[in-house]
């Protein structure tokens, strides 16, 4: 008889930034956007590790290796006036799939934004991506029906930001 092994969460470290780095890439490509990421793991080092921080990430181990991470920060809802959690990226490496690693990451961020009074876990998910989709329903993470993500990046951004107010 086989035993289970050993699954250990933990938060990231400074030196886990180019492993962290690599999953996000081949998160990226996994989705068919890997053209998108432009960060840098001297970016994550800086905004994850550095003196103000921006996110946070778990990571998730099988016997020593790296298994998956979700990246998060904290964020908060005027509406419910209470702080919640936004999960930016949950990967889990393929032959980790199954094993209920991205749950399990998800259940520990949620249980850590309750304990800091948090109320709420948001997330946005690739529009193609069925398989990351019919994963969050099974888990009771459904989808808003009264909402969507917009965003403004790059040069259109920084016109934008510069432009008078």
């Amino acid at each position: 008889m086989m035993l289970s092994p050993t699954i250990i969460l933990r938060p990231g470290r400074i030196d886990d930034v180019e492993t962290i780095h690599a999953a996000l890439l081949r998160l990226g490509t996994h989705i068919g956007a890997h053209q998108e990421i432009t960060s840098t793991a001297n970016d994550l080092r800086r905004y994850g590790f550095g003196e103000k921080l921006a996110f946070s990430t778990l990571i998730a181990e099988v016997e020593g290796e790296f298994a998956g991470l979700c990246l998060h920060f904290p964020i908060f809802s005027t509406w419910m006036g209470r702080p919640g959690v936004y999960v930016q990226d949950l990967y889990v490496e393929d032959r980790f799939r199954g094993w209920r690693i991205g749950e399990k990451l998800l259940r520990r961020v949620a249980k850590e934004c309750r304990a800091a009074g948090g109320v709420y876990l948001r997330l946005s998910v690739d529009t193609d991506n069925e398989t990351a989709k019919a994963f969050y329903e099974r888990l009771g993470i459904g989808w808003s029906n009264y909402e969507q993500v917009q965003k403004i990046v790059g040069d259109a951004f920084f016109v934008f930001a510069d432009g008078e107010e």
